[in-house]
């Protein structure tokens, strides 16, 4: 047997590329949404050299097609457990909690995601993982309905936990075994236009919440959408519907800025697709859309504070706007006072930066003494570059939830976040954000200190 195993970064690379092929022949319209995307993003570097450079100097050109995130959600505790088991197998480990139901969106969320620069750099591939809160539906009966549904169901293969159960055991797959593995997998993610339940309770459920419904009444959680990353989201926002592609209203997230932070979202409405129920007839299921992202630079927790205080202020006068360049215009002026300059975003701690070397610093290194940092940047020995952002919204998300199961779908009584019973359920603690950010920042800058004052470096 081949003891070669392969390395978690290829086994994501290989499950985002088969989901990608995957989720192209399920859903045509994402195959023309990655054309117009790809389009709108050689546009931007020809008409930026500067941006092409930088992204090229980070190492981020390489993975720009690479970058997409799914997005799942289960109804059971362990069906989140087993995703976590699954996903670390692949280098992707859950980050930040999202509680969606403080906007009438009954699930909580993880983002599993790899976490260290260099699994980032290889592949950045995000599964956003989200668990129904059953405790929501608040009819008793319909509620005890959809645990007994939830409970008669297996949406992982047998194949699939026993090669997970072996990774985890000999530390690894070899390459048969993780294409395995990836073939498996996929099964949980595709998609089966037969129900599990019939018209009757579908339709109980769908009243409650629709993606109450989609949760419970499927034999397995289907991948919802992919999300391409684009350069410049509002070119893509405007020219969907020159590809026939209908976008959402507004763009989720912060303006348009000289210094993008955070993330942008944007989607096409979700499909209209038939389906079969137990009883024999059939109608229409609400589930799978097209999500677009721009991603900015990681605000620090101070950076965003001012972000949310300012968005919450925004989104009170922007309540039912449905004219994204009016939306965009007003929110652009709510955002007049949060800093647009790199250098100011750094110096005051709103947002994370890598440092590395420059061209200047490899020459002058070894340094017999060390200056402050700001006097190596401004003496251009050391480079300070914005650390992207990997992580999500809970506003943009349940905004994106909203709008793509229906406009006319109601929101439930808003709840309250349950981090300890999400990490219960999840079977481990997730892992914050903000530290990974700062670890990230920190390690560059030791890095870069310590290669400036090592005599065998240069």
């Amino acid at each position: 047997m081949d003891m070669t195993y392969l390395t978690p970064d290829q086994l994501r690379t290989l499950f985002s590329s088969a989901m990608s092929d995957m989720y192209r022949s399920e859903v045509p319209q994402y195959q023309t949404l990655l054309d117009l995307v790809d389009e709108v993003n050689q546009t931007v570097l020809a008409d930026n050299p500067a941006l092409k450079q930088a992204l090229e100097e980070r190492g981020e050109l390489q993975r720009l097609s690479l970058e997409r995130h799914g997005a799942i959600r289960v109804g059971r505790a362990d069906e989140l457990a087993m995703l976590r088991r699954l996903f670390a197998v692949m280098g992707m480990y859950p980050v930040g909690y999202y509680d969606l139901s403080s906007a009438g969106v009954p699930v909580h969320s993880t983002a599993f995601r790899p976490v260290d620069e260099a699994a980032l750099q290889q592949n950045p591939f995000r599964i956003f993982t989200s668990l129904l809160r059953l405790e929501l539906i608040q009819d008793q009966t319909l509620r005890e309905q959809a645990s007994q549904i939830l409970q008669q169901r297996d949406i992982f293969t047998p194949a699939l936990k026993q090669l997970v159960e072996l990774a985890e055991q000999q530390g690894g797959l070899n390459a048969a075994q993780g294409q395995a593995l990836i073939t498996e997998a996929l099964e949980t993610f595709r998609w089966h236009d037969t129900a599990t339940v019939d018209a009757a309770t579908y339709q109980a459920l769908l009243q409650q919440h629709r993606l109450i419904a989609d949760v419970v009444c499927f034999r397995g959680p289907h991948i919802n959408h992919l999300t391409p990353r684009t350069l410049d989201i509002d070119a893509v926002q405007l020219r969907m519907p020159d590809y026939d592609i209908t976008p959402k209203a507004v763009i989720e997230g912060p303006p348009r800025q000289h210094c993008p932070v955070l993330l942008r979202q944007t989607s096409f409405k979700a499909l209209q697709e038939a389906v079969r129920f137990t009883d024999g007839s059939t109608g229409q299921h609400t589930a799978r859309f097209g999500e677009i992202e721009q991603r900015g630079m990681a605000l620090t927790l101070k950076g965003r504070e001012i972000y949310d205080r300012l968005l919450n202020n925004a989104l009170t006068h922007l309540a039912g706007e449905q004219n994204n360049a009016s939306y965009q215009q007003q929110l652009s002026q709510a955002f007049e006072t949060f800093p647009d300059h790199e250098d100011t975003l750094r110096t005051q701690k709103l947002a994370y930066f890598r440092y590395r070397l420059s061209d200047k610093g490899r020459e002058a290194a070894p340094l017999s003494s060390l200056p402050i940092l700001e006097q190596l940047i401004d003496d251009g020995l050391v480079l300070a570059e914005p650390i992207i952002y990997e992580d999500f919204l809970p506003v943009s998300a349940a905004g994106i939830f909203q709008s793509n199961l229906g406009d006319e779908d109601k929101a439930l009584q808003a709840g309250q976040g349950n981090q300890d019973a999400f990490e219960d359920a999840l079977g481990t603690a997730v892992l914050d954000p903000f530290q990974r950010y700062a670890d990230l920042e920190q390690e560059s800058l030791n890095r870069t200190l310590k290669q400036l004052t090592a005599s065998d470096f240069a």
